[in-house]
């Protein structure tokens, strides 16, 4: 193959879209096609396509979330190229939700989301990224160049370093068959991780169970840099509900009026921000998670019972259904919500290109850094930056095709001195373990001796599992552990060594911001 795309969601749908018909590709799915994060992304697309917006507004909204961490020149790049890769995902058959005015003209209808001054989120429905998949993976299936690689997990990334040769280059990557549990190696002249972010390091999450941080752990063990994993954004309404499983409640909601309220049905938000229901997401988390500490309530609620059920049924037809099977009718009843983890804004560090610190390498969509969304990413710019990004890295690889040599033949998996683990308990236990204390003490509000006690017991699981990993066989549930204990150690250095309350990461023992960013 020419490249490796590790990961199926909106970034490696479209890069591989985008490379197939110069390019034989292989995408690794680690379930089925569709089982990404992408799946569930509900809100939308952020792009400049009202005549009453600009891009210079959308770059300066994006601006003001990012907490005074965006790069600007990658800000620019982005927000420049959303128009474009709207009309790509139109002419890929997207179907965008569209709305028809007095005078009889059809348009998509533009939504609003905390951050954004103007209604520039095109969706679909309130399921948009279940429309992206479904759009693009039949044209991926049916592809000739395209080769999907199901049920396999990527265990380590192969560079010439690893293999003792002069070149650091990426040449490929081990994968583990889930239902077989055979090994093979995939040399590739390019490989790209788009395996999304790390939600399932933390007890409560909108992500589905895929999202482990894979892509950030294999990089960080190549030896590429990661940034920004302190800034893990919190969703601030998830559904509170015992069989809903992290269902997530769209910010648009909110966006078209919905209210949070306290058990006793008051308004509270602009007690913490002028912008109420409409601020950045940060802030939001945080003032529901501060009330729900203060009465000790296990969730708080979002109220949209002053639309007409139209307006409700049509706007948030998915949400509707799903809260309505589970006997919460938003017609007449605020809905439960707790803050989730929800999005990894740092990741592996990548220039404009896609391109990371290891040469055929390239990170695109949740795994990658690349500057961005600075210490808070604004609602629905995440797809934005998976097309574009993919886009770039498209024409990037596609350059130098024709101008990199096949990658050498690679050596086996040695399987010679490992048995079958008789302790599967371990890894479940270490699992849970895990997700609890980064929840309680490198959550939605920090401080040095959370830290410090996150700290101490992340090294006693990476100590247990590194021991576990050498003497086993490897599972797709152990490659899972190993790296979601290898990207919360991270996640917790990376907080440990800033100082400060900036965006996501809020500190009660340094409340304020740092004169230095």
């Amino acid at each position: 193959y020419d490249v490796l795309i590790i990961g199926s969601g909106a970034a490696g749908l479209s890069l591989a879209l985008e490379l197939a018909d110069h390019a034989k590709i292989v995408i690794l799915s680690k379930a089925a096609l569709e089982s990404g994060n992408t799946q569930y992304a509900q809100g939308g697309i952020s792009a400049v396509l009202g005549e009453d917006d600009s891009l210079d507004s959308h770059v300066e909204d994006t601006l003001n979330a990012g907490a005074g961490l965006c790069d600007p020149d990658i800000v620019n790049f982005t927000v420049s190229q959303g128009p474009e890769r709207i009309a790509w995902l139109i002419e890929q058959g997207m179907p965008f939700t569209q709305t028809t005015d007095l005078k009889g003209n059809i348009n998509y209808h533009l939504t609003r989301e905390g951050g954004h001054s103007h209604r520039r989120v095109i969706h679909a429905e309130d399921a948009t990224g279940r429309a992206i998949v479904s759009t693009l993976s039949p044209k991926v299936k049916a592809h000739p160049n395209i080769h999907l690689l199901e049920y396999h997990i990527a265990i380590d990334l192969i560079t010439g370093t690893k293999l003792g040769l002069s070149t650091s280059r990426c040449l490929g990557a081990y994968l583990l068959n889930i239902n077989t549990g055979q090994i093979i190696a995939i040399r590739t002249r390019f490989v790209v991780l788009a395996t999304g972010g790390a939600g399932k390091a933390y007890l409560y999450t909108s992500n589905p169970d895929v999202a482990t941080g894979d892509g950030i752990a294999m990089a960080w063990r190549a030896g590429c840099r990661v940034a920004n994993m302190e800034f893990i954004q919190f969703h601030p309404t998830c559904l509170y509900h015992p069989d809903a499983k992290s269902f997530l409640i769209s910010e648009a909601v909110r966006g078209e009026g919905g209210k949070l309220l306290l058990p006793d049905g008051n308004t509270f938000m602009q007690r913490f921000d002028p912008r109420a229901e409409l601020a950045p997401r940060d802030i939001v988390a945080r003032a529901i998670d501060h009330e729900m500490k203060r009465l000790g309530c296990d969730c708080l609620f979002l109220d949209i019972t002053h639309k007409p059920k139209h307006f409700i049924v049509e706007h948030f037809p998915n949400i509707y259904n799903r809260c309505l099977a589970l006997g919460i009718n938003m017609n007449n009843q605020a809905i439960p919500v707790v803050p989730a983890a929800h999005y990894t804004c740092g990741g592996v560090m990548t220039d404009r290109h896609g391109r990371t610190d290891i040469e055929g390498l390239y990170a695109t969509g949740e795994v990658a850094f690349t500057g961005l969304h600075g210490a808070n990413r604004m609602a629905s710019n995440s797809l934005l930056e998976c097309l574009v990004f993919a886009h770039a890295a498209s024409l990037d690889i596609l350059a130098q095709l024709n101008d990199i040599p096949a990658p050498p033949p690679l050596p086996a998996w040695d399987e010679s001195r490992v048995t079958d683990s008789d302790e599967e308990v371990v890894v479940s236990h270490n699992w849970d373990e895990l997700r609890r204390f980064m929840w309680d003490y490198v959550g939605i509000v920090r401080s040095t001796k959370r830290l410090q006690r996150a700290k101490r017991r992340v090294d006693l699981l990476h100590n247990e599992i590194q021991e576990y990993y050498s003497h086993f066989r490897i599972s797709n549930d152990l490659l899972e552990l190993r790296n979601l204990t290898l990207v919360a150690d991270l996640i917790i250095r990376s907080a440990q060594l800033r100082h400060e309350s900036r965006g996501l990461h809020y500190t009660l023992d340094y409340p304020e911001n740092s004169a230095i960013a």
